[in-house]
């Protein structure tokens, strides 16, 4: 049995700080990130079009989710008051997997920086 994985890919720029961190931290100011994201779906079964799912759909939710957080402060979004890649990875894995339950794993990034983390669902 063969299993497939399709992956599209959006963008985003938003600012964000890490109250949590002691006064005097860099990280504690606000600061901003250009970011990237993947979603990626899993399936064995191909539907008629010989997809395991529409990439144009799965584009189009990715970039619907990140046009949420584009031009924003991240700490105000419920879920992201504490902004990491991790909690960024749940956020969008949140939003995705009630419409696409193949979803298998979402990653961020920050490449300006080469930071990346990945969440496998």
């Amino acid at each position: 049995m063969s299993v497939f994985e399709i992956t599209k890919a959006a963008t985003f720029d938003a600012a964000h700080h890490f109250p949590n961190e002691p006064d005097g931290s860099p990280y504690r100011r606000m600061h901003g990130h250009s970011f990237s994201v993947e979603a990626t779906v899993r399936g064995e079964a191909l539907d008629g079009h010989g997809w395991v799912a529409d990439l144009g759909a799965l584009d189009r939710a990715l970039k619907t989710a990140a046009e949420e957080l584009d031009h924003g402060l991240l700490n105000d979004k419920p879920g992201l008051e504490l902004p990491t890649l991790e909690h960024l990875c749940l956020w969008f894995a949140d939003r995705l997997k009630p419409e696409w339950p193949g979803l298998c794993r979402i990653a961020v990034a920050r490449p300006t920086i080469h930071e990346r983390c990945v969440l496998t669902l």
